[in-house]
C-alpha cells in the first residue's frame, strides 16, 4: 500500500495522562502535527473525528495468535490438564498453513477491536509473519522454545529461533521484529536459558517468557532448582530490561524486588488467569512500585478472545475486588498499561504507545454515538468501563488505514473466516 497524508479532523484525543480536542496530521508513517487549526487542504484524505475518540493503537503484550484455531476446544479445566490432555496433543499436528490461518484470524480480530501491535510466542513464526505482513499490523514475534532439558531438542530450538530472526526481523517496512521466546523456567533447561541470554545480547533482540503463572509451576521450579522462578532467573544472569515476563502471578516480596532491580517488564493477562484459575497478579502494587506492567490477552484458547478493550475493564475490576480498594488500578492507569506501558514493555516506546509528534501513526478511532457512551462525560472512564471492541471504527498502522467505518482494507474478512474455520476443523480432527 502507498502511504499518503491523512488528517483526523476535530476529534477528542485521549492519550495516557491527558485528554484534549484537536486534529492530527499524518504524513507517510508518522504524526507530523497536532493542533486545533489544521486545514483540510493539508491532507490527501480527511477523516471526520467530530463524533469519535482518538487513542493510541493498543498493544497486546502477550499472545499465542494461532491458538485462535483452538478457541473453545477445552474450557473449564486447570492449566496442567488443559495443556497436557487437550492443547499439546492438538498442537502436535500444527503446520505452517494452520498457523497462518489462525494468525490471520487473530489479526482480523485485533484490527476490529483496536489493537495495532502485539507480542506473540508460538510456532511456525515465519507463517505468522506472513499473516502480519498481509494484515498491516505491527508485531514482535518469537518462536516458543521448549527443550524439556534435552540437549538435542535445545539445539533444534536455537536453530529454529535463529532462522526466524534472520528471515523475519525488521521486515514488512519494520513492522515485524523478532525476539527469543523461551517458554518458561520449568520447560527450559538452565543451559537453554543461559544461551538465550547470550544470544539475545549478540543479536540485539529482546526476550519473551512465561514466569510464575501458576502455583504448581512455582513448586516445580523450586523442586528442580531450589529457588523460586524469578530468584532462579536472577541468579543465572538471565534477567534484564529487555525481558518481558508474562503472568507473574505468584510472587514473593523478594521476587518483586528482583523484578524492579532488573527492570523486567511484566505482561498481565487477567482474563486468562481468571479462566484457568491461575491466580491474581499483584499488578496495582507492582505499578505503584515503579515496575512496568503491560496488558495482554494471552491466547484465544484461554481467554477466549483478543479484545483488549474488554481486557481493560477486567484488569481494573479484578484489582479492585482483590484489594477491596475502589481506587486500585484506576481507569487512567489501566489505559496506560494497554498503550504506553505496552510499548515500553516491547522496547518500542520511542515509536508507539502515545500520540506525539514524530511517533509512528498507529492510531484508533472509536465511535461515541452509542447508548453505552451516553451520556458522554469522561472519555477514559468510558473507554475502560463502558466500551467494547465493536466501538472501534477506524484503525491506522504505520500511516496506513487498515480499517475505516468497520470496513477492512488489507485482508478479506469473509475469506479469512472460511480459511480459519476449515483449518480448525482439519487440525482438531487429526488429534
Amino acid at each position: 500500500m502507498e502511504s499518503k497524508s491523512i488528517l483526523i479532523k476535530d476529534t477528542v484525543i485521549v492519550d495516557p495522562g491527558k485528554t484534549k480536542k484537536g486534529s492530527v496530521l499524518i504524513e507517510n508513517d508518522k504524526i507530523v502535527e497536532i493542533s486545533k487549526d489544521i486545514g483540510v487542504n493539508n491532507a490527501e484524505e480527511v477523516i471526520d473525528g467530530s463524533d469519535k475518540i482518538l487513542i493510541p493503537g493498543m498493544v497486546n503484550s502477550h499472545t499465542h495468535l494461532s491458538m485462535t484455531l483452538l478457541r473453545g476446544l477445552a474450557d473449564d479445566l486447570n492449566l496442567d490438564e488443559w495443556l497436557n490432555e487437550h492443547i499439546w496433543p492438538v498442537e502436535a499436528n500444527l503446520n505452517g498453513d494452520y498457523c497462518y490461518a489462525g494468525a490471520l484470524l487473530g489479526c482480523l480480530e485485533m484490527i476490529k477491536s483496536g489493537t495495532t501491535t502485539f507480542n506473540d510466542m508460538y510456532f511456525f513464526m515465519d507463517d505468522v509473519a506472513r499473516a502480519v505482513e498481509d494484515s498491516g499490523l505491527r508485531a514482535k514475534l518469537s518462536h516458543g522454545m521448549i527443550d524439556l532439558f534435552d540437549e538435542e531438542k535445545r539445539k533444534n530450538e536455537f536453530k529454529e529461533s535463529i532462522r526466524i530472526i534472520e528471515k523475519c526481523h525488521n521486515t514488512a517496512d519494520g513492522r515485524i521484529k523478532v525476539d527469543f521466546g523461551p517458554h518458561s523456567p520449568y520447560t527450559c533447561s538452565p543451559e537453554l536459558l543461559e544461551e538465550v541470554r547470550e544470544k539475545a545480547n549478540k543479536y540485539g533482540v529482546n526476550i519473551h517468557i512465561h514466569v510464575s503463572e501458576t502455583k504448581n509451576e512455582v513448586d516445580q521450579v523450586i523442586q528442580a532448582q531450589g529457588k523460586r522462578p524469578f530468584e532462579y532467573l536472577h541468579d543465572i544472569g538471565f534477567l534484564g530490561e529487555d525481558v518481558l515476563a508474562a503472568h507473574a502471578v505468584w510472587l514473593s516480596d523478594y521476587e518483586k524486588e528482583i523484578i524492579k532491580e532488573n527492570d523486567v517488564k511484566i505482561s498481565h493477562n487477567p482474563a486468562s488467569n481468571m479462566k484457568l484459575a491461575s491466580g491474581i497478579s499483584p499488578v496495582n502494587e507492582l505499578i505503584n512500585n515503579g515496575i512496568c506492567v503491560s496488558l495482554g490477552t494471552d491466547g484465544a484458547a484461554s481467554n477466549n478472545n483478543l479484545d483488549m478493550i474488554e481486557e481493560l475493564k477486567i484488569a481494573s475490576l479484578l484489582q479492585k475486588v482483590n484489594t477491596l480498594d475502589t481506587t486500585a488500578l484506576n481507569a487512567s492507569k489501566v489505559f496506560k498499561m494497554a498503550t504506553f506501558y505496552g510499548a515500553r514493555a516491547l522496547g518500542l516506546e520511542d515509536e508507539i504507545g502515545s500520540i506525539e509528534l514524530g511517533k509512528k501513526a498507529d492510531l484508533v478511532l472509536l465511535d461515541r454515538n452509542s447508548e453505552h457512551f451516553t451520556p458522554y462525560r469522561h472519555p477514559i472512564s468510558h473507554l475502560v468501563y463502558a466500551a467494547n471492541g465493536s466501538d472501534v471504527n477506524t484503525v491506522i498502522v504505520n500511516g496506513e488505514i487498515l480499517m475505516k467505518d468497520r470496513d477492512i482494507f488489507t485482508i478479506e474478512e469473509a475469506a479469512v473466516l472460511e480459511i480459519a474455520e476449515n483449518a480448525a476443523e482439519e487440525l482438531v480432527s487429526k488429534s
